[in-house]
C-alpha cells in the first residue's frame, strides 16, 4: 500500500553541517553495501512506498534500477511503478510539485543524488531520528534535522518515539539541550532490529542512487590499474634494452 508523504529532505543544508546534527548527537556509522543486491532491492521497494509520492528521482530510470538490482522487468511494472509511466522513464513523483509547494509551503527536492550530497551516515540516522514534538507544525521532531518540517512518514514501521534531553552547561556559562536517548510512547509493525536494517537497505539504496555507475567505475578501475603496471614492467625492460649500449659515462 503506497504511502503519502510530505517532504523527505525540505532544504539543502551546507555541506559543513552534514556531519553532525544541531544537537550536537554522534552519528551512528552506516556501512553502504552496493554489492548487496537483496539489500538494495529492499531498498528500492522502501523508495517506490515512502518515498516516490512526492520526491523524484529524475536521474534514475525504472529499467535502470530493474537491470541494476537483478528484478524481473515485470515485477517493476506491476508493484513499482504506480503511474503512467512506463518502464524506461525517469522515476517521478507522483504528486505535482506545483501543488506540494502550495500544500506544504515548499516543492520536495529530487533524491537522485541525495545520497551524495548527505553521506550515508547522516542519511541513515536522520532516518531513525524522528521523534513526537506537539511545539512543531507537523507534530514531529528530528535530532539529525532539527525543525525539519515533515513528519515522520515510516511512523506505523517504527512506532512514536519521544528524544529526552539532559542540560549540560555551556563555554558562555549558558544551559543548553543536549541530547540523550529515545524513549519509545507506541509500537510500530517493525521491531526495533526490522526497522534499523530496513533504514540501512533504504540508505543504501539512495546512496546507489547517487552513483549507479560506482561498482562498475571500481572493477573497470581495478582492471585500468593492473593494464599500467603490466605495461610498466614492458616499458621498463624495452628501456633497458634500448639503453643498454649508450655509453652515459660521457
Amino acid at each position: 500500500m503506497r504511502k503519502f508523504a510530505l517532504v523527505f529532505l525540505v532544504v539543502m543544508v551546507p555541506m559543513a553541517s552534514l556531519a553532525a546534527s544541531g544537537s550536537g548527537v554522534e552519528l551512528k556509522s552506516m556501512e553502504v553495501r552496493l554489492n548487496d543486491t537483496r539489500s538494495l532491492q529492499n531498498g528500492a521497494k522502501l523508495f517506490v512506498n515512502y518515498c516516490l509520492s512526492c520526491h523524484s528521482a529524475e536521474f534514475m530510470r525504472y529499467g535502470r534500477m530493474a537491470e541494476d538490482l537483478e528484478m524481473p522487468v515485470q515485477l517493476v511494472e506491476q508493484n513499482m511503478i504506480f503511474s503512467d509511466a512506463k518502464i524506461g522513464d525517469p522515476m517521478t513523483a507522483t504528486m505535482p510539485a506545483d501543488k506540494a509547494a502550495e500544500w506544504f509551503g515548499v516543492a520536495p527536492p529530487d533524491l537522485s543524488l541525495t545520497g551524495r550530497l548527505r553521506g550515508p551516515d547522516w542519511l541513515y540516522n536522520y532516518l531513525i531520528s524522528f521523534y513526537v514534538d506537539e511545539s512543531t507544525v507537523s507534530g514531529w521532531n528530528n535530532i539529525v534535522f532539527e525543525n525539519v518540517a515533515m513528519p515522520h512518514v515510516l511512523t506505523e514501521l517504527q512506532g512514536r518515539q519521544r528524544a529526552v534531553f539532559r542540560t549540560e552547561p555551556s563555554e558562555d556559562g549558558t544551559e543548553h539541550k543536549v541530547f540523550d536517548r529515545f524513549e519509545m510512547e507506541t509500537e510500530g509493525t517493525m521491531s526495533a532490529e526490522e526497522f534499523d536494517h530496513a533504514m540501512r537497505d533504504l540508505t543504501n539504496f539512495l546512496v546507489y542512487m547517487g552513483e549507479p555507475a560506482k561498482l562498475d567505475r571500481i572493477r573497470y578501475g581495478m582492471f585500468v590499474m593492473l593494464f599500467l603496471i603490466v605495461m610498466f614492467v614492458f616499458a621498463y625492460m624495452l628501456k633497458r634494452e634500448y639503453w643498454k649500449d649508450v655509453d652515459v659515462s660521457h
